[in-house]
């Protein structure tokens, strides 16, 4: 039987009333009372589906997946452990016990539910998993870090590291958001293994997978600015000196085979080199006060 002590299930939706009555009856049948649906202004009956199954419902302020679990938080949870999930039936009780363990033993402040450990067949299309795997991957090699499915849903923190967060995303980068802050703030995290199921029959979703996916991969990249500073200025310093070093391949071949002039793209490729070589320095510099700072806090913990 679930322990349900201090424990809130927090259920964002929007426009989910053929599955949000299932989700909560899934969780308050396993014993979780206190489920919270904080709902972004559905026109389909989504609320009252929610209050019919004995959810607290509340409407968001704001609009978008991220502001919703900051309200929600902020204002309408009290409980010392929060489990968060999509209200679309993707995600069960079944597992919620499994996220819970490593909060209550101290083991990790932030959990992730991995989908892939046991993802059902239809539950995500050839082109999210695609797109899964490169954010993941993304994701190591930006932040240093292997959370293996930094987009999964089904989370569990205390509110202690929740507020440790600086978060801002307002959008579905939110789980992109906490996954880099964990990172960032070393925030204990473990990885759990979860069942992801398909969307019931009836459901839409409200992701769309190529703008969501390239807000998400700017979010990881904007994140690297002040987690992974010699990538982020070392990047943007490769391509402009690499640019600047094209150009000036170009008037040299110019003045040499046909003894033509290009006055101002070798000035354009002097600056972008110039630029170039100063975002690099200036990455290599930003990363050694960095790894200064963590070792300055390591020592006083």
């Amino acid at each position: 039987m679930a322990d349900p002590d201090g424990v809130c299930v927090l259920v964002p939706t929007l426009d989910e009333a053929e599955t949000i009555g299932d989700v909560v009856s899934d969780f308050r049948g396993a014993g979780y009372d206190d489920v919270l649906v904080i709902d972004g202004g559905s026109t389909d009956g989504t609320r009252e589906a929610a209050r019919e199954a004995g959810a607290r419902v509340v409407t968001q302020s704001g609009s978008g997946k991220g502001q919703a679990v900051r309200e929600a938080v902020a204002d309408h949870i009290d409980s010392e452990y929060i489990l968060m999930l999509d209200g679309d039936g993707t995600y069960r009780a079944d597992d919620a016990e499994a996220m819970l363990d490593p909060l209550r033993s101290g083991e990790a402040d932030h959990v992730i539910g991995n989908r892939f450990a046991d993802m059902r067949p239809g539950a995500m299309t050839a082109l999210n998993r695609i797109g899964n795997q490169l954010i993941n991957g993304s994701f190591g090699l930006i932040h240093r870090e292997s959370f293996g499915d930094i987009l999964s849903g089904y989370r569990a923190f205390t509110r202690e590291s929740f507020d440790e967060m600086h978060l801002t995303s307002d959008g579905f980068g939110v789980e992109t958001e906490m996954a880099v802050e964990c990172a960032k703030r070393g925030i204990p995290t473990a990885v759990v293994p979860v069942t992801y199921y398909p969307r019931p029959a009836g459901s839409n979703t409200n992701l769309h997978p190529i703008r969501d996916g390239g807000i998400i991969f700017l979010e990881l990249y904007r994140r690297a600015k002040t987690n992974n500073p010699l990538f982020y200025f070392g990047s943007l310093g490769t391509v402009s000196t690499a640019t600047g070093v094209l150009i000036a391949v170009y008037v040299a071949v110019e003045w040499l085979t046909r003894r033509v002039s290009h006055e101002v793209l070798a000035v354009v490729a002097a600056f972008a080199i110039l630029v170039g070589v100063q975002l690099l320095m200036f990455g290599m510099l930003a990363d050694l006060i960095l790894s200064l700072h963590r070792e300055q806090l390591r020592e006083r913990e």
